[in-house]
């Protein structure tokens, strides 16, 4: 049988751009090369598009091609330059391995929806619903899901400091990763903290701080044929939880500690899984996502948010909520690429 052809997109314009390469080289670590022909498509910081020989190469070496994702159906894969003319590469499916910004928000799904040639993910409408945290509180809300009391804040838009009960976080509402994430405990930090946060997005959001433990749910599959991870929980020393911040990830936090499976009852395990696939089905979900909550100390589950195309590293907490679970990483993969060539025509 034929291998797969697949394009691994990787890199990206957003600031989650090394994020995405990390990602990209354990997806290689855990590729069967038995069952796919990979692709590597790195995508500089300037946007530049290269076909490399694998995700730990240099997008500025001589090795790396000029390639391009065709949107004519007629031409339909990737487009590579090679002695002044373009080759045309047929590709069975891409599997966007990318974080944030132009990645993560339904821009790339855009461009695959496009080419026609099927893609690992959610579609552009979920991307694009879930990448705007207060959007996706707004749908979740609709279908009877808990979510925090929140404000928005546009570009030229402005909030009364008094009007809110502090403390609250402050975030960019289209952005990951905790990048520009502020507390502000008073109102007083209000102002620095909305600066902070429109740095990486003209829309903030605010939200009310929720008294409670941070857990996620790693989810996979398509409508109502959704597998869970175990749950995990934040086990915080201080201050609060910001993900890929830290100078050296792998080995660790300076202030968290994912604990898988999460130190909780088995009764609220079962209602985070259970909420996490509401969230799912109520965004639009397919393929893979990792749903983020509060359990309140009552019991209550509320939404924090979903990241679509989740971290894929060696320390990234999707793949180890899925491992704990009895799937490694490389069934994962098989899964998700089956369940993108099950998936509705686009």
């Amino acid at each position: 049988m034929p291998r797969l052809k697949v394009g691994l997109i990787f890199g990206g314009r957003s600031e989650e751009h090394p994020v995405s390469v990390k990602s990209a080289r354990e997806v290689a670590e855990n590729l069967d090369p038995g069952k796919y022909e990979p692709f590597w498509i790195g995508i500089s910081r300037s946007g530049a598009w290269k076909l490399c020989d694998g995700p730990g190469a240099n997008l500025d070496d001589d090795s790396c091609r000029p390639a391009v994702l065709s949107p004519d159906r007629g031409v339909r894969g990737l487009l590579v330059l090679d002695d002044g003319k373009y080759e045309v590469l047929d590709l069975d499916l891409v599997f966007p391995v990318l974080h944030g910004k132009l990645g993560e928000d339904g821009a790339m799904q855009g461009l695959l929806e496009l080419s026609g040639v099927p893609y690992v993910g959610c579609d552009v409408q979920s991307s694009a619903l879930c990448m705007d945290k207060s959007l996706a509180y707004v749908v979740a809300r609709s279908a009877g899901i808990a979510v925090p009391n929140f404000w928005t804040v546009t570009a030229n838009g402005d909030v009364d400091p008094g009007r809110l009960t502090y403390p609250v976080f402050v975030k960019p509402a289209r952005s990951g990763s905790s990048f520009g994430v502020s507390k502000a405990a008073r109102k007083e930090d209000l102002p620095g903290a909305i600066e902070a946060a429109r740095r990486y997005d003209s829309k903030v959001l605010i939200e009310e701080a929720v008294a409670g433990s941070e857990v996620g749910c790693a989810v996979l599959g398509n409508d109502q044929d959704l597998i869970t991870g175990e749950v995990d929980r934040i086990a915080l020393s201080h201050g609060f939880f910001r993900i890929h911040q830290e100078s050296e990830p792998e080995r660790g936090s300076d202030n968290s500690t994912p604990v898988v499976p999460a130190d909780i009852s088995a009764g609220s395990r079962s209602l985070v899984q259970e909420t996490a696939k509401a969230i799912y089905r109520a965004l639009g979900c397919r393929g893979l996502s990792r749903v983020d909550m509060f359990l309140k100390e009552d019991g209550t589950v509320v939404l924090n948010e979903v990241n679509t195309l989740p971290g894929l590293t060696s320390y990234s907490r999707y793949p180890r909520m899925m491992a704990a679970a009895g799937l490694p990483l490389a069934e994962v993969i098989d899964r998700i690429v089956s369940a993108a060539l099950a998936g509705p025509s686009r």
